[in-house]
């Protein structure tokens, strides 16, 4: 079946337009007859053995039967509603699509498939599938390294063919984000270490990989602004780009620039949540390449531009707050310009030790931790009865909370009662459809966008199987 025509048939919204019934707003929420909202066997997408035998065991284990039914939709909703996988001249090949949007994001894909990840021994079904991504997205990267989102092949041309710059056939979007290339190395080093199977990592993973340090490099900008610039065909300030697409001036200190973060463009070049995954993922890139093929000059390199990025880091993006002291600079210039902003997002500056750039009681970060949560966060939202961070993704007003904001906040913390807060915010705005929105207006949950988002859908799965590990006291 066509992936618009599943789309249609199963009564989904495309497009990420807002979604406003009030009706879900009666919803009653001690009702205790939870249905099912996973499409019906014969209609998903992928079912993989090891996931199905998760959700029965821990629906077993919730205690509250709407939290389980929230699990049994969400935790399943990529592999039921978003994965394609094929087969061509015996290598496997995956595409996924995030959910209302017919198009593979680098960084979305990755996120989808992260909390099946512990499973591929279980399930030699799942493992092939998680090859496949695998050899997708390193086909993908080779086609256009500066690229966020491809379609499944390289022939389909992208509505936004037309653009000042128009992007190539199978590209989606060419909005420039260093996370885009990180979050490919982040999949194979985690399938690795989870399977220490080696055959997707051929010639083929290696050109990708020696693209990634390349473009990574020029964007340090030591020798040129490099290849890349964006611009609009319509005259819309917030996708305007001074420097003749190249974005605003920056003095050089080994960070990486970008264009754009989380499909949003940047306002200072150095957004340094994504300087501080590459610092992660520079040093998993630099064993793989000694691992699998012995390429010393590989992993040097790697190793010289990681140590750069720290040093510009601990140089421009560490600043002092005059209430919160030491703190995380979300963007910077290198001039001593910075925003102080917040993404909802992976990776954002709530969300450092969840990418293994620190421990939560790493000073640092716990000052822009207790940032964030305050009202000089200025995407930090509080209302009556629900709190959280937005996104400069959607104009303001009305302001929104983004549920990946939420569950970001959950699993950076050890405190029972802010993780209960984050698990009954997330209970009590879904808005009566079993799953997780993209945003929602603040105390409005029944006005959200995306009903149809299997990103943020994968992740609240991930929370709950973390909280049954860690704090089973806290569901069961």
């Amino acid at each position: 079946m066509d992936r618009r025509e599943f789309s249609k048939k199963a009564g989904l919204a495309t497009g990420g337009a807002l979604i406003i019934n009030p009706a879900y707003a009666m919803f009653n929420q001690k009702d205790k007859a939870f249905v099912s909202k996973r499409p019906p066997v014969n209609k998903r997408l992928f079912t993989s053995e090891a996931v199905e035998k998760v959700i029965v065991d821990v629906k077993k284990q919730l205690k509250d039967p709407k939290t389980a039914w929230l699990f049994e939709n969400c935790f399943p909703n990529t592999l039921d509603t978003t994965v394609y996988y094929k087969e061509k001249d015996g290598k496997p090949f995956t595409y996924i699509i995030t959910g209302d949007i017919d198009a593979m994001w680098l960084r979305d894909c990755v996120c989808q498939v992260w909390p099946y990840m512990p499973y591929l021994n279980e399930d030699e079904k799942l493992k092939r599938m998680i090859a496949g991504l695998i050899n997708q997205t390193v086909k993908s990267v080779i086609w256009d390294p500066y690229a966020c989102c491809f379609y499944d092949d390289f022939e389909r041309v992208s509505s936004w063919s037309t653009e000042k710059y128009p992007v190539k056939p199978g590209v989606h979007h060419q909005k420039w984000e260093i996370n885009s290339l990180l979050f490919v190395i982040r999949l194979c080093d985690a399938y690795y270490k989870i399977t220490k199977d080696t055959t997707p990592f051929d010639d083929v993973w290696e050109e990708a990989m020696l693209t990634i340090v390349k473009t990574l490099k020029e964007q340090q900008r030591f020798h040129g602004p490099g290849p890349y610039k964006h611009a609009r065909n319509y005259g819309d300030n917030y996708e305007y780009f001074v420097n003749h697409g190249y974005g605003r001036p920056t003095r050089k200190n080994g960070m990486i620039h970008a264009t754009h973060r989380q499909d949003d463009p940047c306002i200072l070049p150095l957004y340094v949540p994504d300087n501080l995954m590459a610092i992660v993922e520079l040093e998993n890139l630099a064993n793989m390449f000694r691992t699998f093929k012995n390429n010393e000059e590989g992993a040097r390199s790697c190793e010289v531009m990681r140590k750069q990025i720290m040093a510009g880091v601990e140089k421009d993006a560490i600043i002092e707050h005059e209430i919160f002291g030491k703190i995380f600079a979300f963007e910077v210039d290198g001039y001593g310009g910075r925003i102080l902003e917040e993404e909802s997002t992976v990776p954002n500056l709530m969300n450092l030790p969840y990418i293994g750039y620190c421990d939560i009681d790493y000073p640092i970060y716990k000052n822009t931790r207790k940032w964030l949560l305050s009202e000089w966060n200025p995407q930090y939202i509080k209302g009556e009865w629900t709190e959280g961070i937005g996104s400069t993704h959607y104009p303001q007003p009305p302001q929104r909370i983004w549920p990946l904001s939420t569950i970001s906040r959950a699993l950076t913390t050890e405190d029972d009662d802010e993780i209960k807060f984050c698990l009954n915010q997330l209970r009590n705005t879904d808005a009566g459809t079993g799953f997780i929105h993209e945003s929602y207006v603040v105390d409005k949950p029944e006005e959200y966008t995306r009903s149809w988002f299997a990103w943020v859908n994968s992740f609240y799965g991930e929370m709950i199987l973390k909280l049954l590990k860690e704090k089973p006291h806290l569901l069961t």
